[in-house]
């Protein structure tokens, strides 16, 4: 969610010596009728330096070198020239004539045959020859890589200059440029370059990154904003089905199933170096999915690529991104190798797809040099660091970056480093910067002490009525060894202050190795989840929700007392067991955590007191982290969890109640189908082996609020369904809008459609039964209880709402039999 706020906020700053080259031209291609024609084939006269026009016919076109004419084709048209009488021809309108003469050549219009065409015959071969060519050719391989990733502001107009925004910082525009792709004016914001050794082994299947140097133009210290842009950009293989992008799944144009999808043309044939290759030109065979259109050139003996240019169509169901334009070029190794030498990707944020519209460009340049081939390595080198960091690779001296960057900086990318060094030395950017900090990260900062989080200041429920929040964290940096935090609360209903504080110190750096400790005497909702934590700052949303259905007044008072100890020995696996003491106490008249102490059961207890010793294995693989320090931030992109855990209740041990074993599984997968979109799966089994009373049972977890609320049962109240063993599976599939873009007068409104089904199964053993004297009817779903779920998400491109039937249990009094819930979000 972080990286869509930074997102956002470019979008704000960028409302918050120029370099020309020798030729610029853009302007429109269109038929007789003078309707455009998209696809065609632009280029200088004489030279390679050509594009593709956009579904609506537009183009533009820039070059360092002096041209005079401009070609203009298309299939099914004649060619035509087009004088160049200035370096800057903007806004031409180029109109071809159609092909006269139908019977001599073969003409693909709309949709392309798919049979007898010839584009497709080579993009079978590209098929059977693509896990033979480029380096999957050799049983390892390694390689220098440098990478370049920089954003800037676009449209810089005289308007956009003149805006009180930018008073006492108007030296920023002496670096504004032009964009060789759009043919906008853009001014660099961020630039950050990384030097790295990249090694990989096809036969082990893995691959090893070492960073050599990086350098950033001043925002090192944010972990969020470096988080957002290492999640924005991922690395794809041009060769695969599909290629993944802003949590998208794009279909490749070289895919298996891109017969289906794209149409193919083959346009041209010509010499590319010293190697005949064949020129084939794809677009989208419908709208609204997520495809590209461009153009490849490939080899006419090993089908490997020669080089591919491509850019999502503007019908995309995607947000906040209105083009996407990659390059790759590929070069010559022993004659027969082809090898990525250079990978540009250039993406266009706005708040919409409208051409005037102001935005932000991303852009990643990435270069490899250096090849080797078959340098065997141990097994042992791939494992991954778990927690290592080299400040030298930070500190690189310019001197190093001028001998060792593949290629030289621009005049105003330099200049970019320059510029925020001393922008940031202005009182109003540092301001909008510190807003951008502030909406990440959720914490206002004051020298080396953090307030927040800030969205949690406010807060309603039965028992404490309106109840505000305040808290804090220390922060030096982060990559932090240790931290303190903690928060205080008032409740003006119930009239108690709360509160809760918490220290962490990471002892070993190497191996994560932390110690923990902490306090909380708090308001909980009890069964808010089923897999849970001794996390003594955490709390449940339910018990803070400002609207809510039916009563939410089963809560709990609670004082919790917990120290613990985690490492980390291998990336991603993480072991840690802690000691925790427990009082449980209902917080409100209305609700009861009684049971029974005797077996005659006359003696009665309301509060429960509990020492317990856990054991815990978490193993996140795939998953990306930043920072170094006792707290991470994870990157977004989505990755497996799986979490198993042990705990052992003492009975007598600081005059605790009851002696049980505990065990929970919790697993998550997330599954990308490729065009179809995603999948979560979610599975949770639980067992506690002994006596316990209702404040230890496992409440299943019912959602009575207005939102959607992960891994809960959107039709259970709270306390519906209780059990001491249990065990859960949980699906939801979001099609991403494939469906709804098949219907034409839902096409525009990109839509997504969700569905979903959550099961459960428990019971509640005799002896549990026995001693419950709360009042509630302990109710086991014993014959499994169901409910499955439809939802629209990308409404108004940030809200979501899902509709909930229940499966089963319909005359449980109070059943929702169905919900309406909702939800806020930014999503690509």
């Amino acid at each position: 969610m972080k990286k869509y706020i930074y997102l956002f906020l470019l979008f704000v700053l960028s409302a918050t010596t120029t370099l020309f080259a020798q030729t610029k031209v853009s302007g429109i291609i269109v038929d007789k009728d003078n309707l455009p024609i998209p696809y065609a084939n632009v280029a200088f006269k004489g030279s390679s330096e050509g594009i593709v026009s956009n579904e609506d016919g537009k183009f533009y076109l820039e070059s360092p070198k002096t041209y005079t004419v401009l070609m203009a084709s298309s299939v099914g048209f004649n060619d035509r020239e087009i004088d160049l009488l200035q370096a800057v021809n903007y806004n031409l309108r180029v109109q071809l004539g159609e092909v006269q003469t139908l019977n001599e050549v073969v003409v693909f219009t709309g949709k392309t045959s798919k049979k007898n065409n010839p584009a497709l015959d080579i993009l079978r071969k590209i098929w059977e020859r693509k896990r033979k060519n480029g380096l999957y050719q050799f049983d390892q391989y390694q390689m220098e890589k440098y990478e370049k990733v920089e954003f800037d502001m676009n449209t810089i107009d005289s308007a956009f200059k003149k805006s009180k925004i930018f008073r006492g910082m108007e030296f920023i525009f002496d670096h504004v440029d032009t964009s060789n792709v759009t043919g906008k004016t853009y001014l660099p914001i961020f630039i950050n370059e990384t030097l790295s050794e990249v090694y990989g082994s096809n036969k082990l299947n893995k691959v090893k990154e070492k960073i050599k140097a990086n350098k950033n133009s001043g925002f090192s210290d944010n972990q969020q904003i470096l988080s957002f842009v290492k999640d924005l950009y991922s690395d794809y293989d041009i060769y695969n089905n599909h290629l993944t992008f802003f949590d998208k799944s794009f279909t490749s144009p070289l895919s298996k199933t891109g017969i289906d999808v794209y149409n193919y043309v083959l346009r041209d044939s010509a010499y590319i170096g010293n190697k005949w290759c064949y020129n084939i030109l794809f677009y989208p065979r419908r709208k609204n999915e997520l495809t590209f259109k461009g153009d490849f050139w490939v080899n006419d003996t090993t089908f490997a690529i020669k080089k591919i240019n491509m850019a999502v169509t503007k019908s995309a169901n995607i947000n906040w991104v209105k083009d996407i334009y990659i390059e790759q070029e590929f070069d010559v190794q022993n004659d027969s190798v082809f090898l990525l030498t250079r990978d540009y990707m250039m993406s266009d944020f706005a708040l919409n797809k409208k051409d005037e519209s102001k935005g932000v460009y991303g852009k990643r340049t990435t270069l490899y040099d250096s090849h080797k081939f078959n340098i065997e390595k141990p097994n042992a080198f791939y494992k991954d660091e778990v927690n290592y960091i080299d400040n030298e690779v930070y500190n690189r001296s310019d001197e190093y970056w001028e001998e060792n960057r593949f290629e030289n900086l621009n005049k105003d990318e330099k200049g970019v480093y320059k510029m925020l060094d001393t922008l940031q030395t202005v009182k109003k950017f540092k301001n909008l910067y510190n807003l951008v900090s502030i909406l990440g990260s959720g914490y206002i900062q004051r020298g080396n002490f953090d307030y927040g989080p800030i969205f949690s200041t406010f807060g309603y429920n039965e028992v404490e009525g309106i109840r505000l929040r305040v808290g804090g964290r220390t922060y030096f940096g982060p990559n932090d060894a240790w931290r303190l935090q903690g928060y205080t609360a008032y409740g003006f209903d119930d009239d108690k202050f709360k509160y809760g504080i918490s220290g962490k110190w990471m002892v070993d750096k190497r191996k994560r190795v932390i110690i923990s400790a902490g306090n909380r005497r708090d308001i909980e909702q009890i069964g808010a989840s089923l897999t849970t934590t001794n996390d003594v700052l955490g709390r449940s949303f339910a018990s803070s929700s400002l609207f809510s259905t039916g009563s939410n007044g089963k809560l709990t008072n609670i004082n919790l007392t917990n120290v613990g100890i985690e490492i980390e020995p291998v990336k991603n696996l993480t072991f840690q067991t802690g000691f925790s003491y427990r009082t449980l106490e209902a917080a409100s008249d209305s609700f009861s955590l009684d049971y029974f102490t005797d077996a005659a059961r006359t003696v009665v207890e309301s509060r429960v007191k509990q020492s317990e010793v856990n054991f815990q294995i978490e193993f996140t693989p795939n998953r990306k982290t930043i920072g170094y320090g006792v707290e991470r931030s994870n990157v977004d992109s989505p990755f497996s969890r799986f979490y198993v855990n042990y705990s052992h209740g003492f009975k007598g041990l600081l005059d605790s109640d009851f002696q049980y074993d505990k065990v929970q599984l919790y697993y998550k997968q997330p599954i990308i189908i490729g065009p179809l979109g995603r999948s979560n799966v979610i599975v949770e089994v639980g067992k506690t082996f002994g006596t316990i009373p209702l404040g230890l049972m496992s409440v299943i977890p019912g959602n009575q609020t207005y939102f959607t609320i992960e891994n809960t049962f959107s039709n259970l109240n709270f306390y519906e369904f209780v059990s001491d063993q249990y065990a859960t599976v949980q699906w939801e599939h979001n099609f991403g809008g494939r469906l709804f873009s098949r219907i034409p007068f839902m096409r525009k409104l990109n839509w997504r459609e969700i569905i979903g089904a959550k099961a459960v199964y428990g019971s509640v053993s005799d002896a549990n039964r026995a001693i419950n004297a709360s009042g509630l009817t302990y109710t086991a779903p014993e014959n499994g209880y169901w409910e499955y779920s439809a939802g629209i998400g990308n409404i108004f491109k940030v809200f979501r709402l899902d509709f909930g039937w229940r499966g089963n249990y319909l005359d449980t009094p109070d059943a929702q039999k169905f919900t309406v819930k909702g939800s806020f979000g930014f999503y690509f």
